[in-house]
């Protein structure tokens, strides 16, 4: 089958130049996206693994017996207890305490309760309340989990400015590419091409670079995205460990990288057939 040859093509300079700037667009899109879906994912997990648990604690140690007695009726509801000794607690306080500070007369009673469901909290709650502090992980950790949730905002925040800077530089690029074939695009239009084929034209090539761009900037942010994943998974510290990409994730980023390909090629139709009649 006898290729089909374009009717013009761009010069090297062209072609190379505007593989590298989708190159870097493509690669911040992906970061910017992947990042965002990691910390998105992260703060999911987070929500799940603690919104179960709560910690009960008897600052006035008379209510102890009728706390345990509100456990013991709880049974059905409570999936384990853990008492959190007074030495334990000294341990956890230690860095914040005076060397050789006291503090065994001062500690409260505490205990950490895992649920069998989330939604027998608020009846647990409105039992123990008034004998005893009673705290969820999930309100604790709210600080953390809206810190994470600002995150995603800005970094999806990002990803929208750099599509629209895609669209503006493709449109710049087409724009111009048109100008510089302007001869070769009237000897076209003498002859009887319309200016639907003309445009098509360009998204052919528009579409052949946009795709090796897209590629080595997708090839490029993904290392650097898996290490970043692996280096907040060995902090083992709070929200940065619970940082993932799904397989659904990887999988939404490869889509990103078809759909900045597909827009390029939209704005260079509706640039080229824009130039074409004269607007």
């Amino acid at each position: 089958m006898k290729k089909k040859t374009l009717v013009f093509s761009l010069v090297r300079e062209q072609s190379i130049f505007m593989t590298v700037v989708i190159s870097i667009l493509t690669f911040l899109s992906v970061l910017a996206f992947g990042i965002a879906l990691a910390i998105g994912t992260g703060v999911t997990q987070w929500n799940n693994q603690w919104n179960k648990y709560v910690t009960v604690q008897i600052t006035n140690l008379d209510n102890t017996a009728t706390i345990k007695k509100i456990f013991d009726s709880n049974s059905d509801k409570i999936e384990s207890i853990k008492e959190i000794t007074k030495s334990e607690m000294e341990r956890i306080m230690q860095p914040w305490i005076s060397s050789g500070a006291k503090i065994q007369n001062y500690l409260p009673q505490l205990f950490e309760i895992r649920v069998k469901d989330a939604l027998d909290i608020e009846s647990l709650k409105q039992q123990i309340t008034p004998k005893a502090k009673f705290l969820t992980h999930t309100a604790a950790l709210k600080p953390s989990m809206t810190a994470g949730w600002k995150l995603v905002s800005i970094t999806s925040f990002v990803l929208i400015l750099i599509l629209v800077s895609i669209g503006i530089c493709i449109s710049y690029i087409s724009r111009n590419i048109a100008m510089l074939h302007k001869h070769e695009l009237e000897i076209l239009n003498q002859v009887g091409a319309t200016d639907k084929f003309i445009a098509k034209q360009m998204q052919i090539i528009v579409a052949k670079i946009s795709t090796v761009g897209c590629l080595i900037g997708f090839l490029i942010a993904t290392p650097i995205l898996m290490l970043i994943l692996a280096s907040a998974r060995s902090a083992r510290v709070g929200l940065l460990a619970t940082l993932s990409l799904s397989g659904g994730a990887w999988f939404a980023l490869f889509m990103l990288t078809i759909a900045i390909i597909v827009f390029s090629v939209y704005i260079t139709k509706k640039t080229t057939i824009k130039i074409l009649s004269g607007k």
